[in-house]
């Protein structure tokens, strides 16, 4: 860690003597909170930036900031790691900031967990990161709200049901400032927002039988537990006294038993979850998982500069677009996950894929390949893979779980390889990772994954 501290201070160095600066990010809730902690950073120093986001980062991309950059600072957050050589050959002046698997490139102003030991899949994430290094650049404590969003919109919080290592630091950084608080409550979406019985009638991850999609069987369960659903309107969860949380809580559980679901799904039910005492009460922005949400379904539409310009304030304007979209995005998940769920997956040796060719857009794919393991007909013994059509080909998505990294499985390592082999590229994290390869190659690059994969797991 202390190796990793001296990267951010080098890091800090370099944004300190820059006159302006270009902050690049990615394109989901982790680079939106990342660019908002650089840029709100820059903003206090009194720098002049600019913003941009990228879905990925590949030679076009960088070849157009080299073009456009001026002699401006390049800060990349959140994506870099993996086109250290490109950037360097383009003669980019850039820091880079990231927690994806770096290529083995040597580079000046390099900050990145794995080059330290840390696993920048759990323990810290891009947002993390950033904050890290704002952190060297001033009086950016409460920033560390954004890199809790961050973290929990990586699905960090995931594995162990809560934050862990670096991440962990962060959090109780910004508890003792008073901005965040934690506790273990129910984890269903929607704790701010929602009427209770619809924490339960949208609940795909797990899916519960009998009430995930059933509205009169969710409120008919509220009911049958003793609780009230409304008074002069609907009550959401933080209406709800103590004792009336316990009581659902306890009630779902037994269920849930009695409908023979798995132990590793019923415990995903309760988790550690994070509140943003500064935020308003029953918004969005008040849970880290609902603020998260909010800011995928801003950037994923080609709206990042939405979701930027919350992260940096805006509770008017931006807020409420970002509302219009969310309602949007929940709309698309739903009907992406009814489309997997209708046509099924196909499996190999050791993947299972669904094909949605332009039916699903190829910035949700890698969510609804993650929500999908929810499904009956998605196994949890094998990591499933979402294609989609792409400006620039096929978008791959590749998601595991923590039984399957515990048995060798590495996707970030898997996609690199396998893509390359058919001219495309890949990388990411060993639990989730992404590659775009060229269209017509699907096949061959499945075949090619599923014995890498293989190859991964013949250990178990």
């Amino acid at each position: 860690m202390q190796r990793f501290q001296k990267a951010a201070e080098k890091c800090a160095e370099k944004i300190k003597k820059c006159d302006e600066a270009i902050v690049v990010s990615h394109i989901d809730a982790d680079g939106l909170t990342s660019a908002g902690i650089m840029c709100k950073a820059l903003e206090r120093l009194q720098k002049p930036y600019e913003a941009r986001f990228a879905k990925k980062l590949d030679e076009a991309a960088l070849k157009s900031i080299a073009d456009s950059c001026g002699g401006r600072l390049v800060i990349f957050t959140d994506l870099g790691s993996g086109a250290l050589a490109t950037i360097k050959s383009l003669g980019i002046d850039a820091v880079v900031t990231d927690h994806h698997r770096p290529a083995p490139v040597e580079y000046e102003c390099h900050m990145n967990p794995h080059l330290y030991g840390l696993n920048g899949s759990t323990e810290i994430s891009g947002a993390g990161v950033a904050f890290l290094l704002a952190l060297r650049l001033g009086d950016n404590v409460d920033l560390s709200t954004l890199a809790i969003v961050g973290a929990v919109g990586d699905l960090q919080d995931m594995r162990s049901n809560a934050l862990v290592g670096v991440n962990r630091d962060i959090l109780e950084l910004a508890t003792s400032r008073g901005f965040i608080s934690y506790e273990k409550d129910i984890k269903l979406f929607g704790r701010q927002t929602r009427p209770v019985y619809k924490l339960l009638q949208y609940s795909s991850d797990p899916f519960i039988p009998g009430l995930s999609g059933c509205e009169d069987a969710c409120i008919a369960f509220i009911e049958g537990a003793g609780v009230p659903i409304k008074t002069d309107v609907w009550r959401r969860w933080i209406d709800l006294l103590p004792d009336e949380k316990k009581t659902i809580t306890s009630k779902l559980f037994q269920y849930c038993m009695s409908c023979g679901m798995p132990a590793h799904k019923i415990q995903r039910l309760v988790g550690e979850v994070y509140t943003l005492l500064k935020e308003e009460p029953g918004t969005e922005l008040r849970d880290a998982s609902e603020y998260s949400t909010l800011l995928n379904a801003t950037a994923r539409y080609d709206y990042a500069d939405v979701g930027l310009a919350v992260c940096m304030g805006d509770r008017g304007e931006a807020f409420n677009y970002a509302r219009d979209l969310l309602e949007a995005h929940r709309h698309n998940l739903v009907n992406g996950l009814n489309l997997v769920a209708d046509k099924g997956v196909c499996r190999l040796s050791n993947l299972q894929y669904f094909n949605a060719q332009g039916e699903i857009r190829e910035t949700i794919v890698g969510i609804i390949a993650g929500m999908s393991s929810s499904l009956d007909c998605v196994s949890r013994d094998l990591p499933i893979i979402g294609l989609a059509k792409s400006d620039g080909g096929i978008k791959v998505s590749a998601r595991g779980n923590h039984d399957l990294i515990l048995r060798g499985l590495n996707l970030a390592v898997a996609l690199s390889e396998a893509a390359a082999a058919v001219g495309g590229v890949g990388g990411g994290h060993d639990i989730a990772a992404g590659a775009t390869i060229p269209e017509g190659k699907e096949d061959e690059f499945l075949a090619i994954l599923d014995k890498k994969i293989g190859e991964q797991l013949k250990g178990d």
